[in-house]
Parts: C-alpha cells; structure tokens; sequence
C-alpha cells in the first residue's frame, strides 16, 4: 500500500510542477535570459572602462613627456584633452596639472581652476581638499582671514588628508591679520597634533618665534 500512496505523491507532484511551468515557465525564462545579458552587459562595462582608463593613462603619459620636454603649449593641449576627455583619475590629474599652470600664469586663473575641481564631486574626496589646499597656498597673500578659514578649515579637521597644510596655511594668515588668537588656536592645533610632519613643525616653531607667540601644544 505504501508503494501506492509513494506512486500517487509523485504523480501529484509532476502534475503540480507542470502546471507552474505552464504558467510561469515563460517568465523563467526571461528571467534566465536577463541575468545572463546582464552579467554580460557589466563585465562589457567592465571591459569598456579599463580601455577607457589605459588610454586616458597613455595619454597624460605623454602629456607629462611634453611637459618635461618643456614644450608647454604642447602639453596644455594635450593635459586639455585627457581633462576633456579622459577616463578614471586621469582626467581629475590633468584638470590640477592645467590648474597648475594656470597658477603660474595668473593666480586668481589657479584659484579658479583649483575651486573647478573643488566643486566637481566626480573627482574625489581626496583630490578636491587637494585642490582646496592648493587654492588656498595661492590666496594665502591676499584673502582675508574670514575667507582663509571659510576655505580651509573644513580640511583642517582630524582625519583630513591634508589638515595639516590647511592648519598651518590659517596660522600663517591668522598671523597676517594680527589675530593673536586664531594664530595660537591654530599653532596649538599642529604642535598637539602627534601625526604632523616635521617640517610643519619647524616652520610653525619659526613662525611663533618671530609672532613672539607660546603654545600649549
């Protein structure tokens, strides 16, 4: 009997699964079909995007070749073209290398390339407080301190990659101000900060020296 009641069970299981799959059967399917394009689909993305990349790497090689050549025009062009057109981190680097020369060129043309960057959210956490630090060492002669602080002290903060340039870019125009305070917050800042690098030191001791200030620190 129980080889009966066995026979029975199964039958009613084939008849149960075929009935899902004449109703669902199709949909399987295109879900299979999907996954695989899918899949397909990324790993092409994939495929697509490491090309884009090692051209662009060819491209800001050979525009860093012109640059060392000397042939500047050159090598803005072509820094132009990977910033334009490039993929990945190139385009990003070509974008701080124009910014670079432009700086040379003209310092408010810098800052304005430096805040492009800044601004772009494609670019990065880390390159965008580069480029804030960098706008800031080409405004450090001229800004006011409320706009030195506005700019900076967002990436002076712990945990910034690049705090302590900004910390010792605000204590040197805390200085230029004559604000006795914001130069000792931001001297005590770097002293007390166990990771700033030797030469930041130095450079704040000389700077507190001549600003007749003592630290906490």
């Amino acid at each position: 009997m129980s080889d009966i009641f066995t026979e029975v069970d199964e039958e009613v299981r084939r008849e149960r699964a075929r009935q899902l799959w004449a109703r669902y059967g199709s949909l399987l399917i295109a879900i299979a079909v999907i996954a695989v394009v899918a899949v397909g689909g990324w790993r092409g993305y994939q495929w697509y995007e490491a090309k884009q990349t090692a051209a662009a790497g060819a491209l800001f090689d050979a525009a860093t070749d012109l640059a060392d050549q000397g042939k500047g025009a050159e090598a803005e062009t072509a820094f132009s073209k990977v910033a334009a057109e490039g993929a990945g981190g190139y385009r990003t680097l070509a974008k701080l290398r124009l910014a670079a020369t432009a700086a040379e060129r003209d310092p408010k043309a810098g800052v304005a390339a430096y805040d492009a960057v800044v601004g772009d959210a494609s670019a990065g956490k880390v390159f965008q407080e580069f480029a804030g630090v960098r706008a800031g060492m080409l405004l450090v002669d001229t800004a006011t301190l409320p706009e030195m602080i506005r700019r900076l002290e967002p990436l002076a903060q712990a945990g910034g990659a690049f705090r302590h340039s900004a910390r010792e870019l605000l204590a040197l125009a805390a200085v230029k101000a004559s604000d006795t305070a914001a130069a000792k917050k931001w001297f005590d800042m770097v002293l007390g900060d166990a990771e700033t690098p030797q030469s930041v030191r130095t450079r704040i001791d000389m700077l507190m020296t001549l600003n007749g200030t003592t630290s906490n620190g």
